[in-house]
């Protein structure tokens, strides 16, 4: 039995269109005790989603009728399987008004959320740096280099961490080592490991959690969870909890990556750290 912490849903446009009870009914068959779905939320509206498909997250249109069916599947499953409502949200570096109002208003609504970094901004152009693997080539090119693009990464993941939005903070930081999905293609050759440590002391600072997100182990070009099992048991050390998400974008991906994450790693309960605040 285990969480499962971090799972979109139909509301996604580039995920699939499996309906919420094909992955609860999933999670079930699997011993799952307990899944958040957090969908991407909206972007801010000043904000221009840089996704070549401009298909990065769900529409203010479409945000009353996801908590709907979220509530409907909650009462209906409440006997078999524990359900969070949550949102992925985009933490974008010079949005924190927008998203700040945006978390207040949802905020209600809300059981978790995930704060996740996917737009990097170089020569005043944004990057969806996840996109695929051309996107992160261009985005390689505009910065100078391999590592620029690590260190703006890991300094944007930072200043997520340092941003505080008050009670409307969510503690959960996804997939911190993001910038390695295309590890294979352009392998870093230097070392980042002070800008790792420096992110995990501010997130022991500020009682925050890491998403240990099984998707970067099915990646072709990344092929082990984010983060790395040296990131893992550092935080560890720390007692920085660790919530599993499979990052499911399909009924199918549910589980996804859970065997090769850290043997040493303890897992932790979104629902038992929401409960605890």
């Amino acid at each position: 039995m285990y969480y499962d912490g971090h799972v979109h849903t139909p509301f996604c446009p580039h995920g699939s269109t499996d309906t919420f009870e094909m992955y609860i009914e999933r999670a079930i068959s699997l011993g799952v005790k307990g899944i958040t779905f957090a969908e991407h939320a909206p972007l801010p509206l000043s904000f221009n989603d840089p996704a070549p498909t401009k298909d990065s997250s769900m529409t203010y249109e479409q945000l009353g009728r996801y908590f709907d069916t979220l509530r409907e599947v909650k009462r209906y499953y409440k006997s078999k399987i524990e359900i969070f409502t949550g949102l992925e949200i985009d933490f974008i570096d010079g949005y924190e008004e927008e998203t700040n109002t945006f978390l207040k208003e949802v905020w209600p609504e809300l059981d978790d959320a995930i704060l996740s970094v996917h737009f990097l901004k170089v020569k005043n152009k944004h990057f969806c740096m996840d996109y695929d693997e051309n996107v992160f080539r261009e985005l390689i090119e505009q910065s100078g280099s391999l590592s620029a693009v690590y260190s703006l990464y890991f300094q944007t993941v930072k200043k997520s961490i340092s941003h505080s939005f008050g009670v409307h903070q969510p503690k959960r930081i996804g997939h911190i080592t993001l910038a390695k999905k295309f590890q294979t293609l352009f392998p870093p050759d230097f070392s980042y490991e002070k800008e790792v440590e420096e992110i995990l002391t501010i997130l022991t600072e500020r009682n925050m959690y890491l998403d240990y997100n099984g998707a970067g182990a099915v990646k072709p070009y990344c092929l082990e969870p984010y983060p790395s099992n040296w990131i893992v048991k550092e935080a560890q050390k720390r007692k920085i909890p660790l919530v599993y998400g499979s990052d499911a974008h399909s009924a199918k991906g549910l589980g996804q990556g859970l065997d090769q994450l850290e043997t040493t790693a303890t897992l932790t309960s979104p629902f038992l750290l929401n409960r605890a605040k």
